[in-house]
């Protein structure tokens, strides 16, 4: 696995060990990544503040940073992920750039005060596991997102319709044996 656009582009990923982390195919990313910076409803990613939530290897979070984005914080309740994306950030000497935060990310909690809203938001939870749709309303509840953030949901595809109560869908597409939904708050 490798970045696939930008400063970093070309350089290697690490995964964290073992069958529980299913990173983004470099395919998805891309596409992910070209309707980000094309789509009418979007501001890009160059300057932008990203939160990836399950954040695994690191991927998404890792490929916003390569094509611009300001910051990064990656939120995981493994530590083993956390270790290979801290692993990640140090090869790619990131560490100014990027927090790692151990948390569940269907109980985030409020967002630190002073601290700002994230402008991009990028969720990849385990696939059939139900825990799309508790992370939305966490980070909508505690005020992680800004107004005009926009949500990246990867799921599987063919999977029952999730609800998203406080956001307003953008697009949908297909990917494999993926699904991206692209959200804004209501």
């Amino acid at each position: 696995m490798r970045i696939v656009a930008g400063t970093l582009r070309g350089r290697p990923i690490r995964a964290p060990d073992g069958l529980d982390v299913r990173p983004t195919s470099d395919r998805a990313r891309q596409a992910i990544f070209n309707i980000l910076e094309h789509a009418p409803w979007s501001e890009g990613v160059a300057g932008r503040r990203v939160i990836d939530v399950f954040a695994g290897s690191g991927a998404l979070g890792l490929e916003a940073l390569s094509r611009g984005a300001a910051r990064c914080l990656f939120v995981d309740r493994s530590e083993a992920s956390l270790a290979a994306v801290r692993a990640n950030v140090e090869a790619l000497e990131l560490g100014e750039r990027t927090r790692l935060l151990r948390q569940d990310a269907t109980r985030l909690g409020l967002r630190h005060e002073g601290k700002p809203s994230f402008d991009i938001a990028f969720l990849d939870p385990p696939y059939r596991k139900d825990l799309a749709g508790p992370a939305l309303a966490a980070l909508h509840a505690g005020g992680w997102l800004t107004t005009d953030a926009i949500v990246v949901l990867e799921r599987a595809a063919g999977d029952a319709d999730i609800q998203t109560p406080g956001y307003e869908p953008l697009d949908r597409r297909r990917y494999g044996a993926a699904e991206v939904l692209f959200l804004r708050p209501a």
